[in-house]
């Protein structure tokens, strides 16, 4: 292909390049964790499962299980905290998606709304991330829990964000 002529019509080359994102990512701590770090930290990511199983149609479950748990290690080490600050805040960031939708069932289910492709897409939207969630939760409690530490996308960057601020 000729380039003056690419040129001359105003085209621009793009060089595009590819960069590889992983949705979690495992990281070196500054410090080895002993073994009772690890299970505490394991145990930040499992307050939200077991509290799936005990409030599933309650959103604020998650939450509040995973903030008691928060709380109660505020004062623990920093691999400790570290974890429970990235589990909260992946909480934080779905509770109002989950309560969105489940308002909007409840408004399909007792008020005058009913199902329409909006619903349907908002709730397959919704789903999927939290099965993804879900797994991520599951693969990181055990990962952690072998003294791993895991970083996930945009929760542990943020994590990060927050304890350089601290």
């Amino acid at each position: 292909m000729d380039y003056a002529a690419v040129h001359w019509l105003g085209f621009v080359e793009l060089d595009l390049e590819y960069h590889k994102r992983v949705m979690i990512s495992v990281k070196e701590f500054h410090y080895l964790p002993d073994e009772h770090e690890c299970e505490k930290a394991s145990n930040s990511y499992l307050m939200s499962l077991i509290a799936i199983m005990g409030g599933f149609p309650l959103p604020i479950i998650n939450l509040i299980a995973t903030s008691v748990f928060f709380v109660a290690n505020r004062k623990g080490t920093g691999f400790v905290k570290w974890h429970c600050t990235q589990a909260l805040l992946s909480q934080l960031i779905i509770l109002p998606l989950n309560s969105f939708g489940f308002w909007w069932t409840v408004s399909i289910i007792f008020g005058d709304e009913h199902i329409s492709s909006n619903y349907i897409a908002y709730f397959l939207t919704v789903f999927i991330l939290n099965l993804t969630e879900f797994v991520g939760t599951i693969y990181t409690a055990i990962a952690t829990r072998k003294g791993k530490h895991v970083e996930w996308w945009f929760f542990g960057e943020l994590t990060n964000l927050i304890f350089r601020l601290i």
